[in-house]
């Protein structure tokens, strides 16, 4: 009995491989239709594939998207260093644009120091307190600076020396509210020429004053300013400013004009210092500063 049950299982098994491969074999075949057993194999490994994909796919997309944040994030870093970059370039460029323009002004501004050495320099430091008045520069004794030489920008006269050190000078500008600091200058532009003296300052209108001008002489607005090299400091022919406005002083005997001047004060960089070759003469720029008083 035992027996019997042995060859039907064997003969079962081996229908069933029989089977198997007959099915594997038809599978194989290329064919238009599937079997109906074929189809409820296929839907039902679909629907599983379906249900373990649906899940893989949306954690590989949450990975995907965190990535893509990641590398956008870091991109946007790197543009953003990029930009700053490029602005601190364009910045730098800019600058040197202007510096190189100022630059070539004072090269041409040189060639009409005709009996002045011409001394560069820049600017190097400002008291805040006397920003109107002072500043220091990075040339002194040691190349040739001495107090009293005149001190200009590519625009115009700015001030005098009146103190050095080996390796810097001190400028007192004309904006300088030292009652007894004088330009020697002149007003060009009418039908002889007009002499007076640069002296004092008004903070409130950030205009020189042009002083002892005979009552009798017609100024007009417009008119320019220049040093008439008649002080004995100042070389001839600096521009200085443009008259803005003409009255008569305080006395009621002569007039003042009011005068802007020709350089920016609050923006100074690059100067000319002005070596005069001739002898100094005592004329009227050489008026006793604040310096000169201590």
């Amino acid at each position: 009995m035992p027996q019997l049950l042995t060859n039907k299982r064997l003969i079962l098994l081996l229908l069933g491989v029989i089977l198997l491969v007959a099915l594997i074999s038809f599978s194989l075949r290329d064919r238009d239709n599937v079997s109906l057993p074929e189809q409820i194999i296929k839907d039902a490994v679909g629907a599983g594939q379906s249900v373990f994909s649906r899940p893989a796919h949306f954690v590989t997309g949450i990975f995907d998207n965190v990535d893509s944040l990641l590398n956008t994030f870091e991109e946007n870093q790197h543009l953003k260093t990029r930009l700053e970059e490029f602005a601190g370039v364009q910045a730098e460029v800019k600058d040197l644009r202007s510096e190189n323009e100022e630059l070539k002004k004072i090269v041409g501004k040189e060639e009409d120091l005709r009996d002045f050495n011409p001394i560069q320099a820049t600017v190097i430091a400002r008291n805040p307190d006397q920003w109107e008045e002072k500043l220091i520069l990075n040339r002194g004794a040691n190349q040739g600076v001495k107090p009293n030489m005149a001190v200009m920008t590519a625009s115009g006269l700015i001030g005098k020396v009146t103190l050095t050190t080996p390796t810097t000078s001190t400028v007192e500008l004309i904006s300088t509210l030292n009652p007894n600091y004088r330009v020697s200058a002149m007003v060009v532009g009418g039908a002889k020429d007009v002499y007076g003296l640069i002296e004092g300052y008004d903070a409130e209108r950030h205009e020189l004053l042009l002083k002892r001008i005979d009552a009798n002489i017609e100024l007009k607005k417009g008119d320019q300013v220049i040093s008439s090299g008649l002080g004995g400091i100042f070389p001839k022919g600096v521009l200085i400013g443009t008259i803005t406005e003409v009255t008569i002083d305080e006395f009621g005997l002569t007039k003042l004009a009011y005068v802007k001047p020709a350089a920016d004060f609050s923006l100074l960089n690059h100067v000319i210092i002005a070596d005069r070759l001739m002898p100094e003469v005592d004329g009227e720029d050489n008026g006793v500063t604040g310096d000169d008083e201590s």
